[in-house]
C-alpha cells in the first residue's frame, strides 16, 4: 500500500514538472501506425479494445458493484458488502477529486477513438477498475480454501485491471502516466480497504468468542 502511494506521488510530481512528456509520447506513438490517428492492428482488434475499455466504465462498474454487493448481502456478509461499496464509491470520489486538482488536459498527440470529457490525470478507468476488481477479487479469494483458486482469482482481477488501463492509452484518451498513476493509487486504496475489512473481521470474531 505504501509503495503504491509513493509511486503515485512520484509520478504526479514528475508529471507536474513536465518530465514525463518524452515517455508518454514514445509509448503512445508506439501504439500508432505512421498515421498518428490510426491505432495499430486490424479493425476487429480496435473494436475488441473498445469492448475491453467498457469494463472500466461507470455503467459496467456500477452493475458489477451492485451484483457483488447484492451477493454479499444475500450471504449475510453485511460488513463485506458495506466495505465493498465504500471502497468503490470512495475510489471514484478520490479519482474525480484528483482530476479536478491536477486538471491535466487529455492527450492532444493522437485522435481520440472514444469520447471523453473529464480531465486526464489520474485515469479514472484505471484507478476505479483497480479499486473495484482487486477488492472484489480479494474478498472472493479470502473465502477460498485452495491456494490455486485464490491465485486464479487474484490473477484474473489483476489482468482485467491491466487490460482496461492499457486500452485507455491504445484508444488515445489517456497518457501512459495517467494510467500508471491510476493503477498505483487504485491498488493502494484497494489494499487499504481489504486490510481494514480483515481487521474488522478479526475484531468481530474475537468479540463473538469472548
Amino acid at each position: 500500500m505504501a509503495f503504491g502511494l509513493w509511486a503515485f506521488l512520484s509520478i504526479a510530481d514528475e508529471m507536474a514538472e513536465g518530465e514525463t512528456r518524452g515517455f508518454d509520447t514514445a509509448v503512445m506513438l508506439a501504439m500508432r501506425t505512421a498515421d498518428h490517428n490510426d491505432p495499430v492492428g486490424p479493425a476487429w482488434f480496435e473494436f475488441a479494445v473498445r469492448d475491453i475499455t467498457a469494463l472500466g466504465g461507470y455503467a459496467v462498474l456500477s452493475l458489477v458493484t451492485l451484483i457483488a454487493v447484492g451477493f454479499l448481502i444475500a450471504t449475510k456478509k453485511y460488513a463485506d458488502a458495506l466495505l465493498l461499496f465504500a471502497a468503490i464509491a470512495g475510489g471514484d470520489l478520490l479519482s474525480e477529486s484528483l482530476k479536478m486538482g491536477f486538471a491535466r488536459p487529455r492527450p492532444d498527440l493522437v485522435a481520440h477513438v472514444v469520447e471523453v470529457s473529464s480531465a486526464s490525470f489520474p485515469s479514472g478507468h484505471a484507478m476505479v477498475s483497480a479499486a473495484t476488481y482487486l477488492t472484489i477479487g480479494a474478498l472472493l479469494a479470502r473465502v477460498q480454501e485452495r491456494r490455486s483458486v485464490k491465485t486464479y482469482i487474484h490473477v484474473t482481477a489483476v489482468l482485467i485491471t491491466l487490460m482496461i488501463g492499457v486500452s485507455r492509452v491504445y484508444l488515445g484518451v489517456h497518457w501512459p502516466t495517467d494510467v500508471l498513476a491510476g493503477w498505483c493509487l487504485g491498488a493502494a486504496w484497494s489494499i487499504l480497504c481489504v486490510t481494514a475489512a480483515g481487521w474488522f473481521a478479526r475484531q468481530r470474531s474475537a468479540t463473538l468468542s469472548a
